[in-house]
């Protein structure tokens, strides 16, 4: 009898992590306007490998990354790969347009919120970025700075 439930717990483990690691979690829909005051969201993305950076201008990590993903996007949009960037400047877009220019992006840039970090199950820090494949799933998602190397290999994994 104790050989038996414990090859049920086994069995239903076994399930139980098969299922987990097969479950795909959607990314959360946004619609915000852009830099430009262009509507930019999430569904109209679809079909596209999308890149999705949470980030603030006074975030050094934040500013170290972007000139890698700035040539990695030159190289990779070309083949169906969109970058988002979603600062969390508390001040908006005062201090994000000139940020924008200073640094030269090129990718679309919104303003996001509370109700958009938790959606997105919290940002606990930045830059927190998250990999969602061409059908809108989350394929991966990585807090913390990126070398311009590791953040081009993600991002072709999902091409």
């Amino acid at each position: 009898m104790r050989v038996a439930r414990m090859t049920m717990i086994l069995l239903f483990t076994l399930v139980s992590v098969a299922i987990a690691q097969t479950k795909t979690t959607k990314a959360p829909d946004f619609k915000l306007k852009d830099q430009n005051g262009k509507e930019i969201s999430l569904s109209s993305l679809k079909g596209k490998a999308v890149v999705i950076n949470f980030w603030a201008t006074w975030c050094p990590p934040c500013r170290e990354e972007i000139p890698g993903f700035i040539k990695v996007y030159n190289r990779l949009k070309d083949k169906g790969v969109e970058l988002v960037g979603i600062s969390l400047d508390r001040e908006g877009w005062e201090v994000v347009r000139p940020f924008l220019k200073k640094y030269e992006i090129n990718y679309p840039v919104v303003v996001g919120d509370r109700e958009l970090t938790e959606a997105y199950g919290g940002i606990r820090g930045i830059p927190t970025t998250f990999f969602v494949d061409r059908n809108g799933n989350i394929e991966d998602k990585h807090v913390g700075y990126m070398s311009e190397a590791d953040f081009e290999k993600q991002v072709k994994k999902l091409l």
